[in-house]
Parts: structure tokens; sequence; C-alpha cells
């Protein structure tokens, strides 16, 4: 095991990884930005070093910083947690060439996971069921381009290889705005990814966003850890997770997160990550697979009772995984609500010091954030100050916890989206479970009017 391990991020999750790191009994060292000089973990940490002012280009994307700082304080290995440089292959490169271990995949997964042309061939190979879509990157022939979409079928949504984040897609209903659309999302994607490949897929009218989380180790060991509905979102963005995901049969899931394990083994993948899918009609469609720690992992760690970000750091320092495929139980039902400084229907960002945190507790109610009393939320970051997670025995329970949750938290002197959320658990059709992707976006289209 390392004695000593630098996190290489901020807000909730450098709390998180620090919390492990100290149960471990590992030492912590912490980078910060001029703007989080007061953070929560910075004073927790067992050695805290600013590495630049606030702009995260300066500070939290600065690679030499961030390698720098581990060579002088003797750290042996860096946790990028997730954002930032936690699935940039090139920074994870330069952190094994320097002679640190990088908590992560290798490389060369994060390269072949990130081009989202080679992970579909990939997962292809590997018998994991994809969208219908193009072979791989679209031609330059337009003539070509259309006679891909006609044996696709309208709509098609046309993808950055390089995107992520809900950017660099388009969809595209008619053969005539076909070839401007597929050119306008490659002049993007070059603009934003600096990768002007592009990519073609079935557009799904009404799917839910369902996702599997495995870990693996440098063993030729993988397992899947069960499944999250992450449908409950906005321009891409989740605000809200659960496991299981409701009302899918459980041979289906079980099917499709067999082959991912399959999948990491074949690939040789190594640590935790996440296959991400669309599901409509009965039928699994893979996405993509973020090869990092996601926000949503505490609702699987509640019902799986496996700590994944002590289990990234025990496969990152080269132990095998302590448990097999069989002996990984889902048990109850876990629900996890992003708790976002915004507004909670216009969604402007709402920076400010916050001058009441009364953070809610009880059974089977967990809360992961860094904020407190009198703590200043800076504008230079995402607006995410927290994530109230709550398990019950059934979703039910779950439910109703959340819902007792949420009207006991107090957050004063800045905006939240609280009260967006204290509105979806008593919204009929979340209740009943199974909304698409695109549920919340109708939702409040239909609360303005």
């Amino acid at each position: 095991m390392f004695k000593k391990i630098l996190i290489a991020n901020r807000g909730e999750i450098a709390l998180r990884i620090q919390r492990a790191c100290r149960e471990l009994g590992v030492k912590s060292v912490v980078v910060y930005s001029e703007a989080d000089r007061d953070a929560k973990y910075v004073r927790l940490a067992d050695e805290a070093v600013c590495i630049g002012p606030a702009p995260s280009s300066q500070s939290y994307l600065n690679m030499p910083a961030i390698i720098s700082t581990a060579e002088v304080t003797d750290a042996e290995a860096i946790h990028p947690g997730y954002g930032f440089l936690s699935e940039n292959a090139n920074f994870a490169e330069r952190v094994e060439k320097s002679g640190f271990t990088f908590i992560g995949p290798t490389p060369e997964s994060i390269r072949i996971m990130g081009d989202k042309v080679a992970a579909k061939q990939a997962m292809i190979k590997s018998g994991v069921p994809c969208v219908p879509g193009s072979e791989g990157a679209l031609p330059d022939d337009p003539k070509e381009i259309i006679r891909i979409a006609r044996a696709i079928g309208y709509p098609v949504i046309i993808k950055a290889a390089g995107g992520g984040g809900g950017r660099g897609m388009r969809v595209v209903h008619t053969e005539a705005a076909l070839v401007h659309a597929v050119q306008t999302t490659r002049q993007e994607a070059g603009a934003a990814f600096g990768n002007p490949a592009v990519y073609m897929e079935k557009f799904l009218e009404n799917p839910r966003h369902v996702e599997i989380q495995v870990m693996a180790d440098e063993h030729r060991n993988a397992v899947w850890l069960g499944e999250r509905d992450c449908s409950m979102q906005r321009r891409h963005q989740k605000i809200i997770e659960e496991a299981p995901a409701p009302g899918i049969p459980r041979r289906l899931i079980d099917r499709v997160g067999d082959r991912c394990a399959a999948a990491c083994k074949k690939i040789g993948y190594r640590g935790a990550g996440t296959f991400e899918f669309l599901y409509e009609n009965g039928e699994f469609y893979f996405i993509e697979m973020n090869t990092r720690v996601q926000v949503e992992h505490p609702v699987t760690e509640l019902v799986s009772g496996i700590d994944i970000v002590q289990m990234q750091i025990r496969v990152a320092a080269g132990e095998k995984l302590p448990f097999t495929q069989r002996q990984v139980q889902m048990r109850g039902h876990a629900i996890e609500c992003r708790i976002n400084a915004e507004d909670a229907y216009k969604f402007t960002p709402s920076p400010g010091r916050i001058t009441m945190w009364h953070p809610p507790g009880g059974p089977g109610v967990r809360v992961d954030s860094h904020a407190y009393t009198n703590y200043f939320v800076p504008s230079h970051y995402d607006s995410m100050i927290g994530k109230i997670i709550v398990y019950g025995d059934t979703r039910e329970q779950a439910l109703a916890r959340m819902r007792t949750a949420l009207d006991e938290t107090v957050v004063e002197g800045i905006q939240t989206n609280i009260p967006l959320h204290r509105e979806l658990m008593l919204d009929a059709n979340f209740i009943e479970g199974g909304t698409s992707i695109h549920y919340l976006e109708g939702w409040l289209a239909q609360r303005k009017r």
C-alpha cells in the first residue's frame, strides 16, 4: 500500500478521496488553487500545496505544477478524481513516466475509450451491444454519408469522436440537413476537442440512461457492481441517479453486466470504470465508457457495500480484487440528488458565501460535501457543492428518506437546486420509475406554462 497519495482535484471528490486515504492509513497531499484556500479538505490534509490562481487552466489543469508537487512532497501516487485531468491520457502517461502511480487505467485504455469511435469498435469486438451507426469516423464523400444515414434510418445523431459532457452532438431528422450538419459538427469538434472526426448513430427517440459500474485489477480480474439509472438530466447533465434501475428485467442487466466485465478483461482494463448505455424497448446500446470514478458512485457503494474509491487505490497499488462476481451482492435501493449552487429553475450559477449550512441526517442518509457555514462558493468551477444520498430496503423507502432529507437541509446565503429536487421527489412519473432522458426538460417546459 502507498504511504502518501496526492489528490489532484477539488470539491467534494477531494474530500471523498481524503477520507478513503485516512481509512487505509495513507497520508494525503492536497493541491489547491487560491480560490480554494479555505476548503475543508485543505484544512484536513496532511499536506496542502497551492499550485496557482483560481482559473483551472493555471491550477487544476497545470500538469507540471501537479507533478512537481508530488515530487517535493514525496507522494507515491496521484488520484485524479473526476473531471479536470482524470481522463487525460497524456497526464496519466506523464505521471507514470515521472515515477508515480496513476490511480486509474493505463494511458492506452484511456486513449481507446476516450475516442468514441475506437471505444465503439472495441465494444463490438467484445460483444457489448452498441447503437446502430457508422463503423468508424464518417468519410468526406457526401454521397457515402447519405448512404450510411439511409442504412441506419432517420433520425440520426452526429457525434464528435473526441467529445463528451453532452457537447459535440447534432440530431438530424432529414436528408436535406445531413451534409451541412456533418460539416458543422466537424468544425465544432476540431475547435473544441482538437479532433474533427465525427461518427453517426441512430438517434433513439425516448431512451433511458443506464450505466454499469465495473472494477478491474491488473491481474485480469474484472467484475461489475450493478447498474445505475441516470435518466433524470438536463442538457446531458445528470441531476438525480439511483441504483438499481427500476423496471428493467434482471436477466437483461445480468447479460449486459457480464459482457462489460468480459470487455474489461479483453482490453486489459485496470481500475474503476463505467459503461454508459441508452436503454429503449428492452434493448441496451453502448454509448461511451468513463475511465474514472463517477460523481454518482455513492449509490453503487450503498447497494453493494463496496468502497469504490478505496478499491481504486488498492488496485493501483497492485492488489487483486478481494471478491469474485458471485460474491458481489446488491441489496436495497439508493438515490442521489446533486446539490448545485444555482437557481433551481433558471439554472444560473449562484456563487457566494454560505451563511447557513445544515445537512440532513438520520437512518440511511449520507451527505458528500465540502461545504460548511461561512464557506465561499467560488465562481470559477462547476456549481455542484455536494450530494445527498439515501439508502432504503425498497425504492419506496429510499424516496421517503430523500423527501425527509431534502426537507431537513438548510442552505442560506446562496441559491441551490434543492426546491427542484423536492418537487421531483413528489412527481408521479418519477415515483413510478423509468422516465426517459428527455423527461426533465419536458417537465420544466410544462412548469413554465
